[in-house]
């Protein structure tokens, strides 16, 4: 038997189960967020009401998106790697690559700024990092990035099993937060309703908009277990993994948010480096606060950059077994691990941190970027559901309530996708265009090597339309209009 071979008996060996996936989801996703959109939402110039109403539409948003995940496990569980496939199946070949294409960029986009907050939260115990974007941060970074790939070659399941330890010990920080700060009577009402509508300079939609990357940033991960519903021993076990992380994210997103808000003016949070949530706590208990929160910043780094190494390898392995992305990308390893996918993944991102270095970019930055190409995906998805619960395909035998609850969600996350991408705004849209680019050229060649046509007619537009954006946005870029970084 070939490695190929070998490498696929393997894969189907690396089996996930219920707590497995859930792990993933709840590892992937807390992995800097929690510790850091209070201040960031406050920088951007969100206030009390806007953070709390950022917060309910994203809670509406994400439910519904997570319940037309579910929904789509359910009804076509014979998709796999669900992001992509589930808008091939709906808007064809070309926008189903676009969609892997974006997740894909979007996940390793999150890789370079959980290495910035690495090294920046590493720098309160080592000076020498600064701010995390320096020479020493950027070789230590890559340092930590092959690591990663050394340890997602031995195999899905083995490092999977070591991001659920890590996943237990990182909430150990937020639970000591969310406990220290009413204990202490650290939470003042009067600083929590302080400017709660903003000082006027700022309207309050704006200000609505301003906490969406933020929000959809924190939680980047949470469809995880849809991701890697190929490896899932139970179809199941894909759904219910998926709703029980969201919910329990949800809570900690929101407890976490109301407390900080309440320690310090939004002003003051806005002037916090970060992690913010570190220094919230320093205020509270002291020192100790600020260190164990730092070293949990570490740890749920560390643990989302495992999880998302091994979900950015996993999104074009599969486009690539499913005959999208080029052939390469399917290679496997003799313990089914994407080996191809895994280092072209991780070569790019190499790439990204040499950006960093040259550019000085934060944190902030790159996740920024990364919220922006996400939202296509999920757009795509929801939009997908909405036409198959409008169609009835797969609810052939089912009850005409669950059709418009399924109908419901569908809708309320197509709403939502849609917001998402708006109120990131004109410059975050062209920004992504640029990545999106590229994407044509492996979507051409992986056609070519099945003998089949690159385009059809509206997908020629589609992607004439994306050369020209992209084409564009660079123009920009060089008479210093718009600054990605």
């Amino acid at each position: 038997m070939d490695n190929n071979n070998s490498g696929l008996q393997a894969a189907e060996e690396n089996k996930l189960g219920f707590s497995g996936l859930t792990a993933m989801i709840i590892g992937s996703t807390i992995g800097a967020g929690i510790f850091t959109t209070a201040g960031d939402m406050a920088s951007n110039g969100a206030h009390t009401a806007s953070v709390l109403i950022g917060w309910g539409i994203c809670g509406i948003g994400m439910y519904s998106l997570m319940m037309a995940f579910f929904g789509l496990n359910k009804v076509r569980p014979d998709l796999t790697n669900g992001i992509y496939s589930y808008a091939k199946e709906g808007f064809g070949e070309f926008v189903g690559f676009n969609s892997a294409w974006g997740y894909w960029m979007s996940a390793l986009i999150s890789n370079v700024s959980y290495i910035t907050l690495l090294f920046g939260a590493l720098s309160y115990f080592f000076p020498i990092f600064g701010e995390g974007n320096n020479l020493i941060s950027v070789i230590c970074g890559s340092a930590v990035v092959w690591l990663m790939v050394a340890l997602v070659l031995t195999g899905v399941q083995q490092a999977a099993v070591i991001n659920t330890i890590v996943t237990i010990c990182k909430l150990i920080p937020i639970l000591v937060f969310i406990v220290a700060v009413p204990l202490l009577a650290a939470f003042d009402f009067d600083i929590f309703m302080n400017n709660f509508w903003g000082n006027g300079t700022m309207p309050l939609w704006q200000q609505v908009m301003a906490t969406t990357s933020s929000t959809v940033w924190a939680f980047i991960g949470v469809e995880g277990a849809v991701v890697l519903s190929a490896r899932a021993r139970k179809s199941s076990d894909v759904g219910k993994a998926s709703l029980t992380g969201f919910v329990g994210l949800f809570a900690l997103y929101v407890i976490v948010a109301v407390l900080s808000m309440g320690v310090l003016t939004t002003e003051d949070l806005a002037k916090l480096n970060s992690p913010q949530m570190a220094q919230i706590l320093e205020i509270v208990v002291g020192p100790w606060g600020a260190k164990l929160v730092n070293i949990g910043v570490i740890i749920s780094i560390v643990g989302a950059l495992l999880g998302w190494t091994i979900i950015a390898a996993e999104c074009p392995y599969e486009a690539a077994r499913q005959g999208v992305f080029t052939s390469a990308f399917a290679k496997s390893n003799s313990n089914g691990s994407p080996a191809v996918s895994l280092i072209i993944t991780n070569v790019l991102i190499q790439i990204f941190l040499l950006i960093i270095l040259f550019s000085e970019s934060s944190y902030l930055a790159f996740y920024t970027i990364g919220s922006s190409m996400i939202m296509l995906p999920y757009l795509l998805s929801a939009l997908y559901y909405e036409k198959i619960t409008r169609n009835r395909d797969g609810f052939e035998t089912a009850a005409r309530s669950e059709v418009v609850r399924g109908r419901v969600f569908a809708v309320i996350g197509s709403i939502y996708g849609v917001w998402m991408i708006v109120s990131a705004g004109l410059v975050q849209f062209l920004i992504t265009s640029i990545l999106y680019a590229p994407g044509i050229w492996v979507y051409v060649k992986g056609r070519r090597e099945k003998g089949l046509p690159a385009f059809r007619p509206y997908e020629r537009n589609i992607a004439v339309v994306l050369v020209l954006l992209a084409v564009i946005s660079l123009i920009l870029m060089a008479m210093g209009i718009i600054n990605p970084f």
